[in-house]
């Protein structure tokens, strides 16, 4: 039997294959141990933020608190893999929606939020949609959203039923929600 001119080569293959299985095994522990979404934890001084901001308790004149609904709603749902956090009030108001529209226009603006708009192809009017707004950069960033309701929707939302509050006029949800890490976050995105 010939010497053997290449004695690394038999050696080569199973080292190579020792040290890919090692890698591998690193990678997906490493992989399963790191979150790629956020999540609730450590997150209350931040909800405690979002409860703080002004804009919650500025209201149209006309629009009132339902009953049981007195205070600000507020969280972290991470229910859908990535959390979300948020502080809501929903308002009952006698008044039209464009009246709703005009009033968050002007107070939103005044306290530092941006008006976003649809993209061309989302347009729907705002008296339908709602607004979106936003405030902050990366690490404070914060959405602010008005949309209307009706009874059957606060029913099928929240499971709450609406006295004759809701029964004339609108009404509407003011949201002020947020990224975990404060990421900036768009309207559209």
């Amino acid at each position: 039997m010939p010497p053997r001119t290449h004695p690394t080569r038999p050696l080569a293959l199973p080292g190579a294959l020792l040290l890919a299985t090692a890698l591998l095994a690193v990678g997906l522990t490493g992989c399963s141990a790191l979150s790629p979404f956020n999540t609730c934890d450590d997150t209350a001084t931040r909800v405690k933020e979002l409860r703080s901001q002004s804009i919650l308790e500025s209201v149209p004149e006309g629009a009132t608190v339902p009953k049981d609904l007195a205070s600000v709603h507020s969280g972290c749902l991470d229910d859908s893999g990535d959390a979300w956090l948020y502080a809501e009030r929903i308002y009952a108001f006698p008044g039209s929606r464009q009246k709703v529209v005009d009033f968050y226009r002007t107070t939103a603006k005044a306290d530092g939020w941006r008006l976003q708009s649809a993209p061309p192809g989302l347009s729907t009017p705002e008296t339908t949609a709602g607004l979106c707004f936003t405030k902050g950069g990366d690490g404070d960033a914060l959405l602010l959203t008005v949309q209307f309701t009706n009874a059957r929707q606060l029913k099928i939302e929240h499971d709450y039923e609406a006295g004759p509050e809701f029964d004339s006029g609108s009404g509407f949800e003011i949201e002020v929600g947020s990224e975990t890490d404060g990421a900036k976050t768009g309207c559209f995105d």
